[in-house]
């Protein structure tokens, strides 16, 4: 993925959400850290995110709890705590219950792929059944940073679960997770929240890296920046059609999913003020290029038997 190597060596980011706003001078007795490095976008992008996450936590009722979003913020963080859900928080609780009744209630799903900012914590708060391996695949100078956090904090994953990082800029990242066991033949959820994408291409890139090793069956689900459908703005008719274009284009069927609709249906109000974000879930319709070359060998085998059986009749 050479265009997201080069966004990560890159003096800017894209911002996946708006800049925080802090209503109230409250403070809440949790994990809090230092920040780190304050040139760092990456870094930047990744405890903004995280500031959310903290701050949705230690309202009354929460949406999600994320015990360890605290260590990535700074001490002195202001917390907003009006009753609007902001629609970044809404996304993550989404995604977090997609992700809890695949891997809980399909069988044979125990593969997760989680394209993230380097600070994602749901290796570590979710309640994932055993057996499940779980790759997450971001900025490695902000994933080293934040582990360091979470081992001081006493952060672990669950028992007999794996947990494997994937440098984001990796030369191969094929390669790559196939060789820390990401397997092509079994299936698969993936995720994209926070990843740092500064192209359509290379969004485009990271579509048809899922594709390729997505089995038929697994889901895609996340969210994108909404300026990766500006960018064809006036070859699409709409955002709903540029998205099924793309990805069906690469064997996904995608539903857009509405950040109101998942406010109301959790009894939420929305927070107001533009987000510029698109959530998804998508399904692979076609099979991963493992499962092509399992079906390929097998039947060359069975045409390469029934030669030689022949041969033996004559």
């Amino acid at each position: 993925m050479e265009s997201l190597v080069n966004f990560a060596r890159a003096p800017a980011v894209a911002i996946l959400h708006p800049a925080l706003t802090w209503a109230s001078k409250k403070k809440v007795n949790r994990l809090r850290a230092k920040l780190g490095d304050d040139n760092d976008p990456l870094l930047l992008t990744a405890i903004n995110s995280a500031s959310l996450r903290f701050q949705e936590t230690n309202r009354p009722e929460p949406l999600f709890v994320d015990p360890y979003a605290g260590c990535f913020v700074s001490p002195n963080v202001k917390m907003d705590m009006r009753q609007c859900s902001h629609h970044y928080c809404l996304a993550t609780k989404f995604i977090d219950d997609k992700l809890l009744r695949t891997v809980n209630h399909i069988d044979g799903v125990n593969q997760v792929v989680l394209l993230t900012d380097g600070m994602d914590t749901r290796p570590y708060r979710l309640s994932w059944p055993p057996s499940t391996v779980i790759f997450d695949l971001s900025p490695e100078r902000v994933f080293r940073s934040a582990a360091e956090k979470l081992a001081g904090v006493g952060a672990k994953i669950p028992r007999n679960c794996i947990f494997l990082h994937v440098p984001m800029e990796s030369s191969g990242i094929l390669q790559s997770l196939r060789a820390k066991g990401f397997n092509g033949n079994r299936p698969s959820i993936w995720v994209i929240q926070g990843l740092p994408v500064m192209t359509l291409a290379s969004f485009e890139e990271v579509l048809f890296s899922v594709s390729n090793m997505a089995t038929n069956g697994s889901f895609f689900l996340g969210e994108l920046p909404a300026w990766l459908a500006e960018t064809e703005i006036g070859i699409k008719s709409s955002t709903g059609q540029w998205m099924e274009k793309l990805f069906m284009s690469n064997g996904f069927r995608v539903d857009m999913i509405g950040y109101d609709d998942i406010a109301r249906n959790l009894g939420k109000q929305l927070a107001q003020g533009d987000y510029k974000n698109i959530l998804f879930v998508a399904e692979q319709l076609q099979f991963s290029d493992d499962q092509m070359e399992t079906w390929r060998r097998e039947f060359q085998r069975v045409e390469e038997q029934g030669d030689e059986e022949g041969f033996e009749e004559l």
